[in-house]
């Protein structure tokens, strides 16, 4: 259906015009479940997250806008709002709120931040999910720093993020060893955690553990990383286990060491318990003084790719699963050192090469919901890619002209009719380039 006209040229839509202010779509989920809006932050160059202080949507079909949040009087510290993504199932939206407690002095940070849900049947009323509790004893089921790049699973029972601690960046501060490291967690709306009341600290309506275990030196040679994230989750509704079984999973970027003890980026895995509310065996859900929160009973992270002794070493990219869930996509360099695009299994295997491009993807990449095409950012254009076996050249298609700069943020419509994306406009008088909103339709 896609590739029946090559030479089709596609109409490019500008959504949005506001000078002043990004209309930051953040490579998140954008539109709502119906198709019909999307949701960005309002950050600027300047200030960043902290900010921005509005969360909006915009009607794909003619362009109104409603604001769903706005922290008043919001300082350039904070607590400011961002990186904002609908749920697949819900009139709901997630996003970063910065500490209401922030000062000049003590601004928005990323530890010092949680997860926000707003209902579209309430607009402006704010549902803390993820608990936050800095006072010792900690709380299971909180955390103690600031979680980002919330993510809804394809069922919208779970919530994906990456996450700072803040107890382990102050250690950091004290000691100046290295301790603030960014690793990954989830939510599911399972009970309320309450937890004391301070400036600091949030009660939250959803329980919360990090699923991801990384340590500040990994062993040269060993699947230990020190940081994760570029995640996301794996399959509308998991994957298909050999045993047959569906199994929920994230899969992200996990730096390791190699042999020489080199850092490399490789694609990992990690399979989640539907029970996360019991501790597993390297400590307690909730963390200790000098040590992160720690994954539950039957968290299991996995290495997949092994890349560290190839001649162009690393993957990047934020991880894309196909909707079924059989196929991982990444970013890495070929045998001639371009960086294309790949996939692989999630239960591991060699990587597939999709793409073979005589220069570097840049970025964006996305599965189309049918789960037969990926798009991604390749020499200024959005490019869609079959996959199959066909020679590469009757498998891809420009769907925008190239540019400079070239689109980011990519999203796809839950029909796959529509993708969206962010440009840098310049306006007509003085003043800095925003991120707008574009569109391309695709019959």
């Amino acid at each position: 259906m896609l590739f029946c006209r090559p030479e089709q040229h596609f109409e490019e839509i500008q959504l949005t015009n506001d000078p002043g202010y990004h209309h930051d779509l953040d490579n998140n989920d954008n539109f709502s479940p119906d198709g019909k809006w999307l949701v960005y932050d309002t950050r600027t160059d300047s200030g960043g997250i902290a900010e921005s202080s509005k969360i909006e949507k915009v009607n794909v079909g003619n362009g109104e806008k409603q604001v769903l949040f706005e922290i008043k009087n919001n300082q350039a510290w904070g607590p400011g709002v961002g990186a904002v993504s609908y749920s697949p199932k819900k009139n709901a939206i997630v996003f970063i709120h910065g500490l209401a407690g922030s000062t000049k002095e003590n601004p928005y940070q990323q530890w010092r931040r949680t997860g926000v849900i707003i209902y579209e049947s309430s607009p402006g009323t704010p549902v803390y999910m993820d608990a936050r509790d800095v006072t010792f004893p900690f709380t299971p089921g909180a955390l103690r720093g600031g979680t980002h790049r919330h993510e809804w699973s394809g069922d919208g029972q779970w919530i994906g993020f990456t996450y700072n601690d803040a107890i382990l960046k102050a250690l950091e501060d004290a000691t100046g060893k290295k301790r603030n490291l960014r690793t990954i967690g989830v939510s599911k709306r399972i009970k309320q955690v309450i937890v004391d009341k301070n400036q600091e600290n949030v009660s939250g309506s959803w329980f919360s553990v990090l699923v991801v275990r990384v340590v500040p030196e990994p062993v040269p040679g060993s699947d230990e990383i020190s940081h994760a994230a570029s995640d996301s989750w794996v399959g509308t509704n998991g994957y298909v286990r050999r045993n047959g079984k569906r199994q929920i999973a994230r899969a992200f970027i996990g730096t390791v060491k190699d042999e020489h003890g080199n850092e490399v980026n490789e694609v990992f895995i990690v399979d989640i318990p539907d029970d996360i509310t019991q501790p597993g065996i390297h400590g307690p859900l909730e963390g200790t003084a000098d040590d992160f929160p720690m994954p539950p009973e039957g968290a299991v992270q996995r290495r997949l790719t092994f890349t560290a002794k190839f001649r162009y070493p690393g993957c990047r990219g934020i991880v894309r699963s196909s909707p079924d869930g059989s196929s991982i996509a990444f970013i890495a360099k070929d045998r001639t050192g371009v960086e294309q695009v790949f996939r692989i299994s999630p239960e591991g295997g060699e990587p597939e090469q999709l793409t073979e491009h005589g220069s570097d993807i840049t970025g964006s990449l996305r599965w189309h919901p049918d789960g037969k095409h990926v798009s991604y950012v390749w020499n200024g254009s959005i490019i869609l890619c079959k996959v199959g076996k066909e020679p590469f050249t009757e498998r891809i298609l420009a769907l925008t002209d190239s540019t400079s700069p070239a689109p980011t943020n990519t999203v796809w419509s839950p029909n796959g009719k529509t993708i969206a994306y962010n440009r840098l406009v310049k306006p007509e008088k003085n003043g800095n380039a925003t991120q707008q909103i574009f569109l391309v339709k695709i019959k």
